[in-house]
């Protein structure tokens, strides 16, 4: 039967006159031969460039017919066995494929071909630097400390690479090990698994407990020494050791007080952005040069501030003044295309100016939403929202989310009314209901962590224990599992309540429910 060297070869053909596509039918028993075939024999009137045009689409016609098993591994990364690297001597071939019209130019390039393990979709592209270092580093198992020690460069920058390789599907890894099991976590069997798993985890890191600020509500305001540099280098190499060893990517949220207070925060930025965690801050407003530092290092993921509600109400509870501020420093972080986040931490007395203050953010802000208040600290003394009043509040809210882009949706008693509504779940507070002590943890100055910077919640130290030691620990699991109330809740995944706020209440976090709870199934 002949071979149909049209349709594995159509660019190749369409070069050819049809003489040549005679000849060459007659004399090919193997798709393998064309290419060989098209260079030994060498034909006057063909272009240059055919025999690799030829190789790279036997190659990509392999790549559609390729039947590899791409099973995720289940220890460490592995390049793509899927994968192709074809070296050609003619530029612009992947363009030609697509345009005719394309010229190639000589000169050498490594072409990619792999199927996407998704979907198993068929995938080409020119291979640059980055994408042959991270083939390199997994394929050799070097370790990524000593060839950027010798390279002279970042780890950080390695990380990318692979985290980029892995992105594009050239490099297989393994599934995220922070993953809730039901023996620790007991959700809903048909809870899905988006729910379950997490594929980042975040540190709040708290490097000073200096602040130009004192809020009514602030949580603590126990006097610390700030984070040295030392100190902080120390915290973000056991961070990326973390999420290296566990297979998720690394945030780290710069906070305080003021993070910029600490003189060592610049530094510390910088340190976190050469291991690959992505910076994101949680700060008060401050100078354009103050941000100009940072950008010159990474822009932040966001920088979130605070509006308590509108003006009054705002400089009652965080100072006079504050209010306008704040959204001076709003129209700054667009000007410098900084993303913005607003949070407002939401009280008895607040309830009628979020939705106000949410019109008044409409254009000055990417997102805007709130925290119900925990009643710690200096907190104490005002008072949270009751179940009915917060009931209704959350069906205004969600109306005025479908009018008012900012506006977006974190508190996990939300998805009582979504269900209620018969609409899809969200994540709530952290993509996981209460992700406390799961997807994130809270650290001190004094390496003190916490499941949650709201509450104490104490579960280690990361100065004298690791951070792994810290997470898989009895405490932090106590944590994960939040309060036994909530077993046998169909919205037990994605809600738990706020265990800050129950400990504002003077509850117990892990055996009772959420005291706004309007849930009832």
């Amino acid at each position: 039967m002949p071979i149909a060297l049209d349709e594995i070869f159509p660019c190749c053909y369409d070069k050819l006159e049809p003489r040549q596509r005679r000849d060459f039918a007659q004399i090919i028993t193997k798709v393998e031969e064309f290419p060989r075939a098209l260079q030994e024999i060498g034909m006057q009137d063909i272009p240059a460039y055919l025999p690799d045009l030829a190789r790279l689409e036997l190659a990509r016609h392999r790549c559609h017919c390729s039947r590899v098993n791409m099973q995720t591994p289940s220890a460490e990364r592995c390049v793509n066995p899927s994968l192709n690297l074809l070296e050609v001597e003619w530029e612009n071939l992947p363009a030609l494929l697509e345009n005719p019209e394309v010229e190639p130019l000589r000169g050498n390039e490594f072409i990619l071909l792999w199927q996407r393990p998704r979907d198993r979709s068929c995938r080409m592209g020119i291979a640059a630097a980055d994408d042959l270092l991270a083939l390199k580093l997994v394929a050799e198992d070097l370790d990524v400390t000593e060839v950027a020690a010798a390279q002279n460069k970042a780890v950080g920058v390695l990380d990318r690479a692979i985290e980029k390789a892995v992105t594009k599907g050239l490099i297989l890894e393994p599934e995220s090990r922070l993953h809730r099991h039901m023996e620790h976590f007991p959700a809903p069997d048909e809870t899905p698994e988006r729910f379950l798993k997490a594929d980042a985890f975040t540190l709040q890191w708290h490097i000073t407990q200096r602040c130009d600020l004192n809020c009514r509500h602030c949580y603590d305001r126990s006097d610390q020494q700030d984070v040295s540099y030392p100190q902080g280098v120390a915290v973000l190499e056991q961070m990326r050791t973390f999420c290296r060893t566990h297979h998720v990517a690394g945030q780290v949220s710069f906070s305080g007080g003021n993070p910029f207070l600490n003189p060592s925060f610049i530094s510390l930025y910088r340190a976190a952005v050469e291991r690959n965690l992505t910076p994101a801050i949680l700060g008060n407003p401050v100078s354009e040069t103050q941000l100009e530092q940072i950008l010159k290092i990474e822009k932040p993921v966001f920088y979130q501030v605070s509006l308590e509600g509108l003006e009054q109400h705002n400089d009652y509870i965080r100072g006079r003044g504050n209010y306008q501020s704040v959204l001076q420093f709003l129209n700054v972080l667009k000007r410098l295309d900084i993303y913005s986040m607003v949070m407002l931490t939401l009280t008895r007395d607040n309830l009628d100016q979020v939705l106000p203050l949410a019109e008044v953010l409409r254009n000055r802000v990417d997102l805007f939403t709130y925290n119900r208040l925990s009643m710690v600290g200096q907190g104490a003394a005002l008072q949270g929202a009751e179940s009915v009043d917060y009931a209704t509040f959350v069906r205004d809210y969600m109306a005025a989310c479908r009018e008012n882009p900012i506006m977006a949706m974190k508190d996990n008693l939300i998805n009582i009314e979504r269900s209620r509504q018969g609409l899809d779940l969200f994540g709530g507070c952290t993509g996981f209901g209460c992700g406390a002590a799961f997807n994130f943890v809270s650290v001190l100055p004094s390496g003190e962590v916490h499941a949650c910077r709201k509450f104490p919640s104490p579960v280690g130290n990361i100065y004298t224990s690791s951070l792994d030691d810290i997470y898989f620990g009895d405490k932090a699991r106590a944590y994960r599992r939040g309060s036994a109330a909530c077993d046998g809740c169909s919205l037990r995944a994605v809600c738990g309540g706020c265990p800050a706020v129950i400990h504002g209440h003077g509850l117990d976090p892990s055996a009772v429910k959420d005291p706004a709870c309007f849930f009832a199934e």
